[in-house]
């Protein structure tokens, strides 16, 4: 298996894992080459990450960050500036597979580019396909390139439905750990604080992303990415809570049987099974021991305490450019919050009042979506 990898986002955790996993396969034996990584500011770690695995090419967004890199460590690989975007970046190296582990909007313009230029494409990022699910799609038929989910749960309907006909597939559900205050009542989580929202008790994830999944809007976000990843009406696909996360998610067929993929909380292992797709290879992280597996328990989400997951479901129904401005709002909302501007209901809140001031449209373009998002954006910030 010879394999070149280029990483956006290579120094949060699904880019550190990443880099993990392909150490895991060349110490196997197997050739799997980094061409690229990229950072905004981390560049202490993408030094240690340039020294192991010597990349062709770095980019880092900060400007200052990267003239200090180029003048300290130019000797030891190709910095290149940040006057080009992350999409004409990703042009220039010789490389097969793209890791897009970059968190947000920012991750829309390099994934499209990198469809265009046939990478196959390995994806982390949930809100390339909330916000542009119908145009990523069309691309991908158009260009006839691979997509594959990063994330556990897709990774875990992806490898439920190898081998079945889709037209057999009734129902997608997708498990959620229900986060930090699963347990906790609405007036408890109230006034909670930044640190007890960051507090996730089985995934060890960056602020942004841990935020969702206190608010719950990660599996909103994912109900979304599942509607356009395996073609399903939203009516189709549910979310139950399951606090173990050793049930990964669930399909259901028409002839009602069911089907799950388990394993441990550990995100290599839907990391590898992207990297190698469709083979299957061995590793060594912790397997599952069943003598110790004493409870596995499902729930309803309370959708009065977990708003932001309501507003996803009632968002993608509606459909048209609504996706945008959620995710939008939902982006600078959590910023507010890990600032200390608005407090932990105040994400659903600006999320809600976005969407109602906002006017759909159901043609636009990549412009429009641009357009949308930055509008959405400005008129928030305007308030504080």
């Amino acid at each position: 298996m010879n394999k070149r990898i280029g990483i956006l986002g290579s120094t949060g955790s699904i880019g550190c894992n990443s880099l993990e996993v392909i150490s895991n396969l060349n110490e196997k034996g197997f050739n799997c080459e980094v061409v690229f990584l990229s950072t905004n500011n981390r560049t202490e770690i993408l030094k240690q990450q340039v020294d192991i695995f010597k990349p062709k090419f770095v980019f880092i967004q900060n400007p200052e960050k990267s003239a200090e890199f180029r003048k300290l460590y130019g000797h030891l690989t190709e910095v290149i500036p940040p006057e080009k975007s992350l999409s004409d970046f990703i042009k220039l190296p010789d490389y097969d597979i793209l890791v897009n582990a970059l968190v947000g909007f920012a991750g829309l313009a390099p994934t499209l580019e990198a469809i265009k230029c046939k990478k196959y494409i390995a994806l982390a990022n949930k809100e390339v396909l909330v916000v542009a699910g119908e145009l990523v799609n069309k691309l991908i038929d158009h260009h006839k390139i691979q997509l594959i989910p990063i994330d556990s749960e897709h990774s875990a309907i992806l490898q439920c439905l190898l081998g079945e006909n889709e037209n057999s597939i009734s129902k997608l559900i997708l498990t959620a750990s229900g986060g930090p205050f699963r347990t906790k009542s609405k007036e408890e989580i109230k006034d909670c604080s930044i640190i007890d929202a960051l507090n996730h008790p089985n995934w060890n994830m960056g602020d942004k992303i841990t935020i969702d999944s206190a608010t719950m809007m990660n599996k909103g976000l994912e109900v979304i990415e599942a509607k356009w990843l395996f073609n399903m009406d939203v009516k189709e696909i549910e979310v139950i809570i399951h606090p173990q996360s050793i049930i990964h998610s669930f399909v259901e067929f028409k002839d009602s049987s069911v089907k799950a993929q388990l394993g441990i909380p550990d995100m290599k292992i839907p990391i590898q099974f992207a990297l190698t797709y469709p083979e299957r290879v061995p590793s060594e992280f912790p397997k599952l021991n069943f003598d110790t597996l004493k409870d596995l328990t499902f729930e309803r989400p309370d959708l009065d305490k977990f708003e932001c997951l309501k507003i996803a479901f009632e968002t993608i129904k509606e459909g048209k450019t609504y996706p945008i401005v959620m995710n939008a709002a939902n982006e600078v909302a959590v910023h507010l919050f890990l600032n200390g501007k608005i407090g932990f209901y105040g994400i659903s809140d600006l999320i809600r009042k976005s969407l109602d001031s906002h006017i759909p449209s159901s043609d636009f373009d990549l412009d429009d979506i641009v357009r949308i998002d930055q509008s959405t954006r400005q008129e928030i910030f305007k308030s504080f």
